[in-house]
């Protein structure tokens, strides 16, 4: 199959911007294992492991209500921002902000685009996420998870431009660079698309 010079400049494009992620998602990775580190040096200095030491020296039914009386601190989910960049020139035109829940992508506020502008619908939700959804369609009828664990999407609009994507029960870390890659290509065509109708 022979590609014109202008789609093998937006496969070059593309490659190119997917290299981009590559390279960010290693230094947020090497960043989290550092963070790991500095933490883990914190908690051997902390008051934790002194407690720890002390329990030789107290009678293990002091130990016990002193362990039930200690408040749990709740945690927020821990929430990742991934820029998503347009192919052509890696402008960013979304931001996806990533929990162990769910993927929100939310379009930059000078980004106007119609839900109705191909390919979104047809590759981004049918295809990406449609085959997610029949794969976990499938988990779910062999019992491996629960119905409420199927992936699935809402779409917030202005009118009927998109405004953000809320992808639910992605459950594979997989899953998330898949959709966030998916996402910013069909965002770079359906951009390219709207100014074709607009400019010919």
């Amino acid at each position: 199959m022979k590609f014109s010079e202008e789609q093998v400049k937006k496969i070059v494009a593309l490659r190119e911007n997917m290299l981009r992620q590559i390279d960010k998602d290693q230094e947020g990775i090497e960043m989290l294992e550092k963070n790991i580190l500095v933490l883990d040096e914190f908690l051997k200095g902390s008051s934790f492991t002194k407690a720890s030491q002390l329990k030789t020296e107290i009678e293990p039914e002091i130990i016990k209500n002193v362990e039930e009386t200690e408040p749990v601190e709740e945690t927020e989910p821990v929430e990742e921002t991934i820029p998503i960049k347009r192919g052509s020139d890696g402008k960013v035109i979304a931001n996806a902000y990533v929990t162990p829940d769910q993927v929100s992508i939310i379009l930059d506020e000078q980004v106007m685009i119609n839900a109705d502008t191909p390919p979104f619908k047809s590759f981004f939700l049918d295809r990406i996420i449609g085959e997610m959804k029949k794969k976990d369609s499938v988990e779910a009828q062999n019992g491996k998870i629960q119905k409420e664990s199927i992936i699935d999407y809402i779409i917030n609009k202005n009118g009927v431009d998109i405004r953000e994507i809320i992808i639910k029960n992605y459950r594979q870390k997989e899953r998330v660079t898949e959709l966030i890659n998916t996402a910013g290509w069909s965002l770079t065509r359906m951009l390219e698309n709207i100014s074709k109708w607009l400019y010919g």
